[in-house]
């Protein structure tokens, strides 16, 4: 007979009665039972009264045989059951022991899907930029003001993604299995009620953003509209990644990566054949891209719910838990809470930052170049990106498992990997400046204003990185408040005054406006690796 842990007995305990009554149904017990004894105290069966019969005692050796038998009959099912329960059970390949190595590559290992994702994202925006740049500066403002506002999108879906991702995380390193199928079913109810809501105030607010952001002439209407058809996406966008993040939780990172695969390819090809008019579709120009963009997200929610629903994924929906209920929202919001203010202001101190740039000297070209910059230098931080989501879902499920030492671990391998990554990057941009705006853009003002603020962005990459490797991981261990503090710090007292005074003040337009960029990030550096160093992080309860 296969040998079972005490603690699998334990967990099956509570199945044992219902076994042992069903195996008394079982052809040997109920042989057991037929072959009765042919006298009871001695007076033979044949010629007893059938009724007093039915109702006579079997014989204390019967007892004891049939007894035995259903214990053993019983002992096998319980055995069958916590075997098949073993094989039900989801894998969760977290080692009790780290060394420097195993740390870096169990990193590796979780990020390169990310990573892979983060290209894919990238390369849509890049290609989005790409397609405006032909088309002249007003789309070009259109594309880049659409996704800083998709930004803001995500980062208030935070609300619920990072709540999402710390706890799932920590339930799934604590073998808490259906606790974290709980918190994914309640979660995505609450990503579409979360999207909508963002959906109707984008839609309704987007000439109030253009307004703020100074553009003028037939940017307006450019931006107006592309803004709505945008904000439609946005309810796709919630659902998206809030299971992207849920499911990152539990360590999965791959399936979000083929949903991304398939937004990627449906953006790009839907965007190239909307903005040209390419067969049978007529020539939508800018308008184009945004159509091409909400089709693609659409089409990755379709996907995402497939595999919530499909069981194809470690965690799955379960659909009397897909509904709205006080206590989760409560947990998901007191930890995602934090995490989505930090986002909105750290979204407010870029829109402000944004109104300042618009309102340089060199106007629309300065904004172009902004653009391209800020898009081109994703190619630095996203393996950070990557690199962070990684650290974030071992460090929670390594906190759930109470391996802190391990969650540590975790998080300085990854920053040492985004830290190489960095400084190479650093090189690449301050050498090949010219050359990356020449091939962004056909104005040669944009390429002219860009070249220097771009070689100055070089030079903070690598506090960048660590940055938002440290953050991530901070986040994924539910450690959400204090990283709000340093943005609202970094933000509103060096970020926007530094970037008005040097920008328009003493007019040293966009350079002196990254000036204030680049020391916001170097700040809020110091005070993350600060807090990282100090451990106080891994005492948050959630």
């Amino acid at each position: 007979m296969e040998s079972i842990s005490s603690g699998e007995l334990l967990n099956s305990s509570s199945e044992f009665e219902d076994s042992r009554a069903a195996c008394r149904d079982t052809p040997q017990v109920k042989d057991a039972v037929l072959a009765k004894p042919q006298s009871v105290d001695g007076i033979p069966t044949d010629v007893r009264n059938p009724a007093a019969d039915s109702l006579a005692p079997l014989s204390n050796a019967f007892i004891e045989e049939a007894n035995a038998l259903i214990e053993e009959v019983s002992s096998e099912q319980l055995v069958s059951n916590a075997s098949s329960s073993r094989e039900k059970q989801p894998q969760t390949s977290l080692p009790d022991h780290l060394s420097w190595a195993g740390a870096h590559r169990a990193v590796i290992l979780l990020a390169w899907p990310v990573l892979l994702e983060q290209v894919l994202h990238f390369s849509v925006g890049f290609f989005d930029v790409y397609l405006s740049g032909r088309l002249g500066q007003e789309e070009t403002a259109a594309i880049g003001m659409a996704a800083y506002v998709s930004w803001l999108g995500s980062m208030i879906f935070g609300l619920v993604g990072v709540g999402a991702t710390a706890l799932i995380a920590r339930f799934w390193g604590a073998h808490q299995f259906d606790e974290a199928r709980t918190i994914i079913s309640r979660a995505m109810a609450l990503a579409i009620c979360i999207g909508i809501s963002v959906s109707c105030v984008l839609f309704t607010m987007a000439p109030g953003i253009v307004w703020l952001l100074g553009l003028s002439g037939e940017s307006v209407q450019i931006g107006v509209t592309y803004l709505r058809i945008d904000a439609i996406g946005q309810i796709f966008s919630a659902w998206v990644l809030v299971g992207a993040a849920s499911l990152r939780g539990a360590g999965d990172m791959r399936t979000p990566l083929y949903v991304l695969c398939l937004t990627s390819v449906v953006n790009i090809v839907l965007s190239t054949t909307f903005v040209y008019g390419l067969g049978p579709v007529p020539k939508l120009g800018v308008n184009g891209i945004v159509y091409g963009t909400v089709c693609a997200q659409f089409s990755g929610a379709m996907l995402m719910a497939w595999f919530l629903t499909s069981g194809r994924t470690v965690l799955q929906i379960v659909y009397k838990e897909f509904l709205i209920r006080r206590e989760s929202t409560w947990r998901l919001m007191r930890i995602g809470g934090p995490a989505a203010l930090d986002g909105v202001a750290t979204f407010t101190g870029h829109f402000l930052f944004l109104m300042i740039i618009s309102r340089l000297t060199d106007g629309k070209a300065a904004f172009a170049a902004h653009i391209i910059g800020v898009r081109v230098e994703a190619l630095s931080y996203l393996p950070a990106v990557a690199f962070g989501i990684a650290s974030g879902s071992l460090a929670g499920r390594y906190l759930g498992a109470q391996r802190p030492d391990l969650a540590r671990a975790c998080g300085f391998a990854a920053v040492g990997q985004a830290v190489a990554y960095a400084a190479l990057m650093s090189v690449l941009f301050f050498t090949f400046a010219p050359q990356i705006y020449a091939n962004m853009h056909i104005d040669p003002l944009v390429q002219t204003i860009g070249v220097d603020p771009f070689r100055l962005m070089a030079c903070y990459q690598i506090p960048n990185a660590i940055l938002i490797v440290l953050v991530s991981t901070l986040r994924g261990s539910g450690d959400t408040r204090f990283p709000l503090w340093c943005a609202f710090l970094g933000t509103f007292f060096v970020r926007v005054p530094v970037a008005w005074s040097l920008g328009i003040g003493l007019n040293y337009g966009l350079f002196g406006a990254w000036i204030g960029m680049g020391a916001d990030n170097i700040l809020r550096c110091c005070l993350i690796s600060w807090r990282y160093l100090a451990g106080r992080w891994t005492h948050v309860k959630v």
